[in-house]
């Protein structure tokens, strides 16, 4: 399978806290995730086209995307790209603050907006459908002990199916897996991963990536036809 993670690598170059949790930045963090499992890419905001090219795109199965501080610098040609590659079977997994995305707005049809705390101390992210092969090899919850905190309401669609609802030291809770169909491709949004803690470094966490991938990857399946009927 052919993955391909995009990140915006703003925060690693000018944060030393975060780069010192992520030197190599978060994308590859991500990448090291997969590497011995699939053919793997990475892709940043400072690239020509983003990194994100009509080629990188069409051989793309699963595209990884963490975003923060620069969503509105992404170009809307480049967002077109990846909304027609979902439509057409590839699968999405957006991270964190990427809700705010330009491509999962754009998939969602809404605001994606949300509350948050950055001191949201520790965070219990509960299984809610244990069947999904998302939660393989997940026991009943996942315990972070430093995150962000995200809150309802969370002002997306219904999710197809939930996974994770998560809880936090305030007390609020959140849709942090949720899963969604947007014509042939799937979508997965995993809430955990702030940059300022090392959460992509939790084996549970990886586990349920390394899960969405497979997930998330192009099914095959009977020729979807559009348009006039001789």
């Amino acid at each position: 399978m052919d993955v391909t993670v995009w990140n915006e690598y703003r925060h690693e170059r000018e944060d030393e806290d975060v780069a010192a949790i992520y030197p190599d930045g978060i994308h590859a963090a991500l990448a090291d995730v997969f590497a011995d499992d699939h053919e793997v890419e990475t892709a940043t905001l400072e690239q020509p086209e983003h990194g994100l090219t009509e080629d990188r795109l069409e051989r793309t199965d699963v595209l990884l995307w963490w975003g923060h501080e620069a969503h509105d610098e992404v170009e809307d040609e480049i967002v077109d790209r990846v909304q027609e590659r979902v439509l057409e079977g590839m699968g999405l997994i957006v991270l964190h603050s990427g809700h705010y995305s330009k491509p999962f707005k754009r998939l969602m049809g809404t605001s994606c907006s949300l509350q948050w705390r950055e001191d949201g101390g520790t965070e219990r992210l509960w299984v809610v459908d244990p069947g999904h092969p998302i939660v393989d090899g997940i026991g009943e919850s996942i315990e972070l002990p430093e995150t962000e905190m995200y809150g309802e309401p969370f002002d997306v669609p219904e999710p197809d199916r939930l996974v994770f609802t998560s809880w936090f030291e305030g007390g609020e809770v959140f849709r942090s897996g949720c899963c969604y169909r947007r014509g042939s491709g799937r979508i997965f949004y995993f809430r955990p991963g702030h940059e300022t803690y090392p959460i992509y470094e939790n084996e549970e966490i990886q586990q349920v990536l390394s899960n969405a991938v497979e997930w998330a990857a192009p099914t095959e399946g009977g020729v979807r036809s559009f348009g006039e009927r001789k």
